[in-house]
């Protein structure tokens, strides 16, 4: 891939007509070759486009979070977004009660005070 063409589209963005200009570019494609060829670059794109989801979804299921029914990798970013500010929401509220008294009265300051020190970790 030229320089050019990378800085213009990330990886995650390659389309049909990228892939045909990067083959022309490599010298690959030519209006002989246009059939057989547009076959194994579709092929080879849906295997890249497996490959990556797959990739997402294992880094996901290593960390203990839920794949959901992603079935592209912007599906399983929305679902891994969604689960860890869930798990923020709850960590939240777990300093909240641990900073409150029987009544359920929490100490501003403290709760603050626990929010920082989580922030930096």
């Amino acid at each position: 891939m030229t320089d050019a063409l990378s800085a213009q589209t990330p990886a995650s963005c390659i389309n049909r007509s990228d892939i045909i200009c990067m083959a022309r570019q490599a010298g690959v494609y030519t209006a002989h070759t246009e059939l057989t060829l547009m076959a194994g670059l579709e092929r080879f794109a849906a295997l890249v486009t497996a490959y990556e989801r797959e990739e997402c979804a294992k880094w996901m299921v290593e960390r203990s979070y839920a794949t959901g029914h992603g079935d592209t990798v912007e599906d399983l970013l929305k679902e891994l977004e969604w689960q860890v500010a869930e798990r923020e929401r709850e960590a939240c509220r777990l300093i909240v009660l641990d900073n409150s008294d029987a009544e359920g009265i929490c100490c501003t300051d403290d709760v603050l005070e626990a929010l920082r020190q989580r922030g930096k970790k």
